[in-house]
């Protein structure tokens, strides 16, 4: 697996890279220390993940990330950061990053990579403790005023409270197959890139769309 570090702290990435390196089956290909060097490096190197800061002196890591999804909707961006404000955290996932970690859980960095290379999201367990909060803040979509139909209204509330496919399969009394369809119909009709991009479309009372 071949990584970018981003961080505007200098002996932040030399540690990250020193603990990473040391890791089996990853590799740091390079280190930088702003948004715009974020951007430069992902074009450069093409990672398999950008591991990256959220607030940096030189241009933000949530900027950066939107404008490399923007451009290769395939890269996978996990935030390293000390700042847990829920707008970051929702942010983070509106743009379609693949997770969202806290400094502090360093033992958790290389598995999150591991874990996002395998296709997951994964959220530091600061984060996930705060998801149900963010959730009861936001109002939620009005999804009559897309053409969505109530099966795939309570799917999209499973999705936005947390649930996996199989617990989505469980609560609704479907194969996880026709769970999976019902997902990939909603996000085409919806124009969204992933579950997370879903979850944050509804929980942000529909603004989550892409445009």
């Amino acid at each position: 697996m071949n990584i970018v570090i981003v961080d505007d702290d200098k002996l932040v990435c030399m540690s990250l890279k020193t603990i990473l390196q040391a890791e089996e089956g990853i590799t740091v290909l390079a280190t930088g220390g702003s948004g715009p060097e974020a951007v430069r490096l992902y074009e450069e190197y093409r990672p398999d993940v950008l591991l990256m800061d959220v607030r940096m002196g030189g241009g933000n890591g949530l900027d950066a990330g939107e404008e490399i999804l923007r451009d290769y909707p395939e890269a996978r961006i996990l935030f390293l950061t000390t700042f847990s404000d829920d707008e970051y955290i929702l942010r983070a996932l509106e743009i379609g990053s693949k997770g969202y970690l806290i400094k502090q859980d360093i033992a958790s960095i290389a598995p999150a990579l591991k874990a996002v290379m395998s296709g997951q999201s994964v959220f530091g367990n600061e984060i996930v403790t705060r998801l149900p909060e963010l959730m009861r803040q936001e109002k939620g979509a009005d999804l009559s005023d897309y053409s969505v139909g109530e099966r795939e209204k309570e799917l999209i509330r499973l999705v936005a409270r947390g649930l996996s496919n199989r617990e989505i399969a469980d609560a609704m009394c479907l194969s996880e197959g026709t769970v999976r369809n019902y997902l990939s119909a909603v996000l085409e009709k919806l124009g969204l890139r992933d579950r997370t991009q879903l979850a944050v479309f509804y929980l942000r009372g529909g603004s989550g769309k892409e445009g």
